[in-house]
């Protein structure tokens, strides 16, 4: 199938497809005169890219892990590894959201405190100069 139709099935765009070629992620497709033939197993790795792509992926992550691949089946027990490795990524980014959350949960809390304190010595009418003063 030619590149339109390859893009159109997998899910991606020319240009993708073309890029993937160019950095080795996509083995070059035969060719038939100037066009570019692609093979039910080229679309189901640019299938595999996609999704790969959606949870979390970046390109030279995938090219690591189908550097040495060039046969027709992906090499499963590289990719559960990767799969292992980004799960245990993404777990870690969880606990520093978590982490940052409560950080900011705390500064909220110092925040309204100081603003309340602010606030109550202001009814104490003191100058302007002594309440900068005092927050120095």
């Amino acid at each position: 199938m030619y590149i339109g139709k390859a893009a159109q099935r997998s899910g991606t765009t020319i240009k993708s497809i073309r890029h993937y070629e160019d950095i080795g992620l996509l083995p070059p497709p035969q060719r038939r005169g100037n066009y570019r033939v692609y093979s039910e197993q080229s679309v189901e790795r640019l299938m595999f890219i996609k999704c790969a792509q959606q949870l979390g992926f970046k390109l030279k992550e995938m090219l690591a892990i189908l550097d040495e691949h060039h046969g027709q089946a992906l090499p499963w027990d590289v990719v559960r590894n990767a799969i292992t490795d980004k799960k245990q990524s993404v777990l870690d980014q969880i606990q520093a959201l978590h982490n940052q959350h409560a950080g900011l949960v705390a500064f909220e809390t110092r925040f309204l405190a100081a603003d309340q304190s602010c606030q109550a010595s202001n009814l104490l009418e003191q100058p302007v100069d002594a309440r900068l003063l005092a927050m120095a």
